[in-house]
């Protein structure tokens, strides 16, 4: 933001300038410039250049009518600050302001003032009340005289002098490394900062209600700790050491006394910034290439003998570059290391990885997170254990259940069908799935809850409540969260909060607190007075683990390349288990030794460690960029006129359902107050069930009569060499990251305003024949979508308890590689007609739509009508275990006998109970109406006119309705019965209901068994219960809607 209106100032200056010369009215041009002034005068207070001094000259200048002064000085100022002006001493700057002001006059290029490259710039700020000019320039002083202008490491100082404006410093100035904080300072600022007025509030409530005063030194240090954890900080203190208590020295790494060594401070700064510069094994490995060896080893291709001496592909060696080759090499000596057993650099570096991503031990994997997931899964899981896990995680997570041998239980995440989206597992499905497990003996098998944090599509879970209140059922319940896209989460606080290592963190710190004992022992005390049978006590509150019981066990995986600066494969397995050396720390070793190889890459090994250096030093500042420029795109596409027509970025509340947003954040574009949408969004991220990383732009496509598979490859490819990763049927998933600049940005917006117009101009010249189709299209794309399904069941032969419903899909996947024991189904009406002859079908394999790579359908699931119908919209070629010249994989009819008789299931009758079907006079408003109050979707057509089945894809039963000149009603006691998932849901359909004129009676609570229910009219008269609570709902071996929420 400062930065924009810099060059906006910029371009008013100018032109302040050209008209008032030439006499025209700059009345408004003058006001637009008071009002840049306005915003920038409270920031400049926190950085170095241009500096507030600087700033108030540009003021002078301005109210004097000085114009044509003031356009060349900002016109300076524009070009230092693109040439990096902390690079600049202040003296330098100062010349350059002095000069007269000459037309044409150019700013000396930095590579003019400073020769060596290799220097490194940094700002530090100090923290001090009594800080005077004279004080301020004999620090000053002092700190220069012990620095040396060839020091690798140079900074500039910043005073603040009291907490707020410390605070407010550290949100925008990215470029300060290091605090040095005095022991005592004011509070307040007197340049008042709206959007931390109610933290300082916070702060200063916490003073006054305080049993004894805390420094605001100590104060200040336990913020920044949380706030920037990366930064170094050292305190000045006007007590001596000794006297002050050892806890409060954690936040800091080092304490003076009294500034009494000004040397000692400058070499502790510099000290601490090399340490985070260093990377330990990228350093070796540079400096290997570098001697002179003999190889008598692997790898003809090490030190590019085998290229450059090569006849045929020296233009590899060309297009590479020497020094890839010179750091080839299969040595573990001379200053490398093995990833297998590291005693060296590359244990120093994942050392480092772990102090910076907040976790306990930290290991690099050079064959992406597809195989770090498999080597958690390995270490933790043994045959036969439950694992909860969505089954919209990536593929990897799936084949390493196979491989372990577990049994899963999946985890159905709510649904957005009008985007063809999946979203996150609610909070309530997975405490209801454990809670079956404990009714019905099997907690103990209960070994793991796998999840995915955030979606593809950004949508991020509240990770500290789901681990808490799953603990309070099951105290030692172990975590794998999938981050593969969050790895820069770490840089900023807000997203911090969320990630599985800090939510890890807090957690431990919070149950081996006394406080937290006690807010046990109240939850407890009220929590005993409820029935532990009834399944509301469990699920409609906020639950609390036992501090004596639980256990924090907690890993996450993340692909350090698909958001930090990582090669192609780098990843990280992160760890935070108290149990691990006990119980994990051999098993763990075991399954690295198992899927990590003899020859991994130094390249990518190299990288991470790099990697772990950005994230240390600019990791602040370049996760802020990548929010700034997802926040453009957003608002650029939503308001603009032309674009807007037919495009949105989609919101959080077209991404995550209401009740999961209690915040009730809307979007991320400012509708009101800013400061006002400010707290909202912060409440957001620490209140809300789920929100949305702004950072992924999923751009709703439907309105352009465009397919997403079409649009990605022949639209956005072809024509524009943009690539993305992932669609749907009418949405383009565009991710922004920490190398997106602001050229690809506006280079993204005029394709898109290329397309828009494109298509103007065709409709404007379609015939009525051409917009007819173009409309059909349209509804094709915004209305009559398919149901996303969630997981239907494994079939009975392989489902290893009946009424819980996990599966041995390990026995499913082997038995599927049997030629013998499948056949194939074509997707056409074939498969429609053995569907509808009543026999049930089996996957043999996984199904997988990459990308993103997720399942729908995995080996020993039943295969179901919705699950047909949207593999018929989906690109063929993107459908991974799909051959359309094959057809669907399926167990035969002889196998799944077989497997009926070795298990004796009860399911194995011939007749089952499959629809109603009832009267209605016109198809499309039944169907509208069911949609709309049962989220039921059409899932056959008969092929006589007038019948349609719909179902709600969970339970394998439909409601036909049969198109007739008169339909004779439903009247009590005879009703459709439908389910929802919240009697707030109940409540939200009976306020539509009662709007559309349709609702009879309700809501009410009926008690057992009918439970909080109302009464609806369909359109023919047909009566309809909609209900929340009733145990017919609860207690089959389907899922219940979690969908409706």
């Amino acid at each position: 933001m400062r930065v924009d209106i810099w060059s906006k100032l910029k371009l008013s200056t100018d032109r302040l300038q050209s008209l008032h010369a030439c006499g025209k009215d700059i009345s408004t041009l003058k006001e637009q410039i008071a009002a840049g002034f306005k915003i920038l005068e409270p920031l400049e207070l926190y950085w170095k250049f241009p500096g507030i001094n600087a700033f108030r000259r540009l003021q002078q200048h301005f109210e004097q009518q000085e114009y044509s002064r003031l356009s060349w000085e900002v016109n300076q100022i524009i070009g230092l600050m693109s040439s990096r002006a902390e690079l600049y001493a202040q003296g330098y700057i100062d010349q350059i302001f002095a000069r007269e002001q000459k037309d044409g006059q150019q700013i000396i290029s930095v590579d003019n003032y400073n020769k060596n490259s290799n220097q490194l710039y940094f700002t530090v700020l100090f923290v001090e009340d009594d800080i005077t000019i004279e004080k301020e320039q004999k620090i000053r002083q002092k700190l220069a005289e012990i620095a040396s202008i060839k020091d690798r490491f140079l900074y500039q100082i910043i005073f603040i002098s009291n907490l707020e404006d410390s605070l407010t410093a550290l949100m925008l100035n990215h470029n300060i490394q290091c605090c040095v904080i005095g022991y005592d300072f004011p509070l307040r600022s007197n340049n008042h900062l709206s959007v931390l007025e109610e933290y300082m509030s916070g702060l200063e409530q916490a003073e006054l209600a305080g049993e004894s005063y805390q420094p605001r030194g100590f104060t200040l240090g336990a913020i920044l700790n949380k706030l920037r954890p990366e930064l170094d900080l050292y305190l000045l203190s006007d007590v001596s050491v000794v006297d002050m208590d050892a806890e409060k020295h954690q936040n800091f790494r080092r304490i003076f006394y009294n500034q009494e060594d000004y040397l000692e401070v400058h070499l502790s700064i510099i000290q601490g910034i090399e340490k985070r510069y260093e990377t330990p094994f990228f350093d070796a490995l540079r400096n290997y290439s570098q001697e002179p060896t003999g190889v008598f080893h692997a790898m003809p291709i090490s030190r590019g003998n085998s290229i450059f001496k090569s006849d045929w592909i020296q233009d590899m060696g060309e297009f590479y570059g020497q020094n890839l080759f010179l750091a080839e090499t299969s040595a573990t000596s001379g200053g490398l290391d093995s990833l297998l057993h590291p005693t060296g650099t590359l244990k120093q570096a994942q050392s480092l990885a772990a102090k910076s991503f907040g976790s306990r031990q930290t290991f690099f994997v050079t064959n992406g997170t597809s195989t770090a997931n498999k080597i958690v899964l390995q270490t933790l899981i043994t045959p036969g254990d439950i694992v909860l896990v969505d089954q919209n995680c990536h593929k990897s997570h799936h084949y390493g259940i196979v491989l372990v041998g577990a049994q899963p239980l999946y985890l159905n995440a709510y649904s957005l069908k009008e985007y063809s989206i999946y979203g996150a597992v609610p909070l309530k499905e997975i405490k209801q799935q454990l809670l079956k497990f404990k009714r019905d003996g099997q907690l103990d098998q209960v070994k793991m809850v796998l999840l995915t944090n955030c979606t593809f599509d950004g949508i991020v879970y509240n990770v500290k409540q789901v681990m808490e209140e799953t603990l309070a059922i099951k105290p030692n319940l172990v975590f794998l969260w999938d981050e593969a896209w969050f790895a820069f989460a770490r840089c900023t606080s807000t997203y911090r909060e969320r990630t599985a290592m800090q939510a890890a963190t807090d957690l431990h710190t919070r149950y081996n607190s006394p406080q937290y004992r006690q807010e046990y022992a109240d939850f407890k005390e009220q929590f005993d007075r409820l029935d532990p049978e009834d399944d509301d006590t469990w699920l409609n509150q906020r639950l609390l683990p036992d501090p004596d019981q639980v256990k924090i066990r907690v890993y996450s995986t993340q692909s350090t390349h698909k958001s930090l600066s990582g090669m192609r494969q780098s990843s990280m397995i992160h760890i935070w288990d108290e149990e691990f050396n006990r119980r994990s720390e051999i098993d763990f070793l075991e399954a690295y030794m198992t899927h990590t190889s003899t020859s991994p890459n130094y390249q990518i090994l190299a990288s991470l460690d790099l990697a772990r250096r950005q994230v240390d030093l600019e990791g602040f500042k370049l996760v802020q960029s990548q929010i700034d420029t997802a926040m453009v795109v957003r608002e650029k596409v939503n308001t603009h006129p032309l674009l807007g027509k037919y495009f949105k970025i989609l919101t959080p509340e077209e991404l995550i359902p209401e009740t999961y947003r209690p915040s009730g954040l809307l979007s991320y574009q400012t509708q009101e107050d800013p400061e006002v949408e400010f707290q909202r969004i912060e409440q957001a991220w620490e209140d809300d069930e789920f929100v949305l990383d702004p950072t992924r732009l999923t751009l709703y496509i439907g309105k352009t009569g465009i397919d997403g598979y079409t649009f990605q490859n022949s639209v956005l490819m072809e024509q524009f060499n943009i690539q993305v990763n992932k669609v749907s049927l009418n949405t383009v998933l565009l991710m922004t990251n920490i190398g997106t600049t602001w050229g690809s940005v506006t280079y993204l917006l005029d394709c898109l305003h290329q397309i828009a117009e494109g298509l103007e101009q065709e409709l404007r010249q379609d015939n009525q024949v051409e917009i007819k189709l173009f409309e059909n299209k349209l509804q094709q794309l915004t209305l009559n979508l398919p149901s996303l399904p969630h997981f239907s069941e494994f079939y009975s032969g392989f489902r290893s308890h009946q009424a819980t419903g996990q599966g041995d899909m390990r026995k499913a996947y082997f038995l599927g590689l049997d030629e013998e024991k499948i056949e194939y189904l074509k997707l056409n009406n074939e498969i429609d007609e053995i569907m509808a002859s009543g026999r049930e079908l089996v996957s043999s394999t996984f199904i997988i739509p990459t990308p993103p790579g997720c399942p729908i359908l995995v080996p020993g699931q039943v295969v179901t009508g919705a699950i047909v119908f949207l593999m018929k919209q989906l690109a063929p070629d993107a459908i991974h275990g799909y051959r359309p010249d094959f057809g669907l994989p399926v167990f035969t009819q002889d196998v799944l006998e077989s497997l009926n008789k070795t298990t004796g299931s009860a399911m194995t009758k011939t007749i089952a109970f499959t629809h109603l079907a009832i009267a209605v006079t016109n198809l499309n408003t039944s169907i509208a109406f069911y949609a709309k109050y049962g989220q039921m979707s059409v899932v056959r057509l008969r092929v006589e006119p007038g019948t349609v089945w719909m179902s709600d894809n969970i339970r394998p039963f439909a409601l036909a309705l049969l198109e007739e000149e008169e339909a004779k009603p439903i009247l009590p006691p005879t009703h459709i019965g439908i389910a929802c998932v919240s009697s707030e849901q109940v409540d939200q359909l009976c306020k539509l209901a009662r709007k559309e004129g349709c609702l009879l009676e309700g809501p009410k609570d009926y008690g057992p068994p009918t439970g909080y229910a109302a009464y609806l009219r369909d359109p023919d008269g047909h009566h309809v219960e909609i209900s929340y609570g009733q145990e017919a709902a609860y207690e089959s071996r389907y899922t219940p809607y979690t969908d409706l929420a």
